[in-house]
């Protein structure tokens, strides 16, 4: 890793040349001439930036069993996109090559920074837990697997750590999450020796309280003695820091970030004392990277990681061992060091509020909210965002709805800090809010307990990795949630 570190462009060209001569061959391949393709200027030229819609119908044949379109031969397994919590569901292919070269790679490079970090860990003496999702056969096609990448991933773990996890894998995969809860509950009250534990913030929370509820002890490291470490991702981590300080109120406790996401295992923290990401530039992903000033265009251009700059917003482009070919997922980064590649996730490009030029992203929410929340006292459940668009002779603004564990004394004092903190992060928004002429301050909302999960339930994105949007450039998913709860 320390090589790859120190030449990281020489890596991500060696890539792409092995990717394009691999998959020269597939009906992709021979549409784009990948067998003429020598650099990537020509790469870049010879193909567009693309989303999903653009590979849709060959994901679907391939999943009815058709070989060598995107990728050589037959893809069995698709991971089961839940990025949003629209009906319609992606499908990302999970190659072999993906699977091992990338997730299980990056799974083995988390473990080993988490050593380098902490000498003393102990995950190959004691107990990790599993938080999982399902799988199941494709209805139109059997003999294809669908489901969370987790799933995907527990289902093929290497031998050499399966003595190490908690609890079987029967019980990690069930499909009912409510009931896979319960079970994983239960066996984390039995299990002292667990050291770690993986998975989305949100739905962690909601676990370790049932093992607080059934075994009655007042905090974690009751539960769990030897507790070492969370690796986390999903969601920022920011506004759920607190709860899990008082899950594990202990400095000895470790909290690494990883990005792995259906399509690729793209960086993990390597570094705890830092809130950034090591870029993996190894690990079967050619990565561009898209300046928002491209956002939205119809053709357009996007930058090799040789000319990134740090604290600009970018939108990921990825060309991976899946068969993705310049895929846009949606997922934001701003480059926080170019020497070695670091990166934090700053949102996603449909999760934004832009109505009055004010440029918000979830990274400003988040950390907008952990600083309200750490001064306050308060604690959040989950939180989205949406605008309030002109009425009439009226000011525009945000409208906040919040779920609180711990509510603030004072929500009026909560709402002037999360203006200010919200401010302090975007000179965007702090220029719209210049003594109130074109934004006022945010409106919010308090929801009740569990309305949430209850939304997501009702929405058929219940468990695993659903989670809810942070921001919305539109209120259609605020007002389906006021809906929801009769307001």
């Amino acid at each position: 890793m320390a090589y790859i570190m120190r030449h990281p462009h020489e890596s991500q060209q060696a890539w792409l040349k092995r990717l394009l001569e691999t998959a020269q061959t597939t009906e992709w391949g021979r549409n784009y001439g990948f067998g003429d393709i020598r650099t990537p200027e020509a790469y870049a030229r010879r193909l567009p930036v693309q989303d999903y819609e653009q590979f849709k119908p060959y994901i679907e044949r391939m999943m009815k069993g058709e070989r060598d379109l995107l990728w050589p031969g037959r893809v069995q397994w698709f991971s089961k996109s839940s990025g949003t919590t629209s009906e319609k569901s992606k499908f990302i292919p999970v190659t072999s090559q993906n699977l091992r070269q990338c997730h299980i790679r990056g799974t083995w490079d988390t473990m080993t920074l988490f050593y380098q970090n902490r000498p003393d860990a102990r995950q190959f003496e004691y107990k990790s837990m599993l938080m999982g999702g399902s799988l199941q056969p494709f209805p139109g096609y059997p003999q294809t697997i669908i489901g969370d990448v987790s799933a995907i991933m527990i289902s093929h773990m290497p031998w050499a750590g399966r003595p190490f996890f908690t609890p079987d894998f029967k019980t990690a995969l069930l499909p009912d999450w409510e009931t896979k809860l319960e079970k994983l509950a239960l066996a984390g009250a039995q299990e002292p020796n667990i050291v770690m534990i993986g998975g989305v913030p949100t739905w962690t929370v909601v676990l370790l309280r049932r093992i607080l509820e059934v075994t009655g002890k007042k905090h974690m490291l009751e539960v769990w003695p030897h507790f070492q470490g969370y690796i986390h991702g999903g969601v920022s981590f920011a506004p759920y820091r607190s709860q899990f300080s008082e899950f594990f109120p202990s400095e000895n406790v470790s909290y690494q970030e990883i990005y792995n996401a259906s399509e690729g295992y793209f960086a993990v923290q390597d570094d705890f004392n830092r809130d950034d990401m090591l870029l993996l530039v190894d690990n079967g992903i050619y990565y561009e990277f898209l300046p928002i000033a491209e956002w939205g265009k119809e053709f357009p251009t996007a930058v090799p990681l040789s000319e990134v700059q740090t604290g600009r917003q970018y939108a990921l482009v990825i060309t991976t061992n899946s068969g993705l070919w310049r895929y846009l997922p949606g997922d934001t980064v701003a480059f926080t060091s170019t020497n070695p590649y670091r990166i934090r996730i700053t949102g996603r490009t449909k999760q934004f509020v832009n109505a009055f030029g004010e440029e918000v992203v979830v990274e400003n929410t988040d950390r907008a909210l952990a600083e309200t929340c750490r001064v306050t006292g308060a604690t959040v459940i989950d939180y989205t965002v949406a605008p309030v668009y002109f009425q009439g002779l009226g000011k525009g603004s945000h409208e906040w709805l919040i779920e609180f564990e711990t509510p603030p004394d004072n929500l009026d004092e909560f709402n002037h800090l999360l203006d200010h903190n919200l401010q302090k992060l975007n000179s965007d928004y702090e220029a719209k809010r210049y003594k109130g002429m074109a934004l006022e301050k945010p409106k919010l909302r308090l929801l009740p307990p569990g309305t949430f999960h209850n939304w997501l339930r009702a929405k058929g994105k219940f468990g695993g990795q659903n989670k809810v949007p942070r921001l919305a450039n539109h209120r259609e998913i605020v007002e389906d949630i006021l809906s929801f709860v009769g307001k």
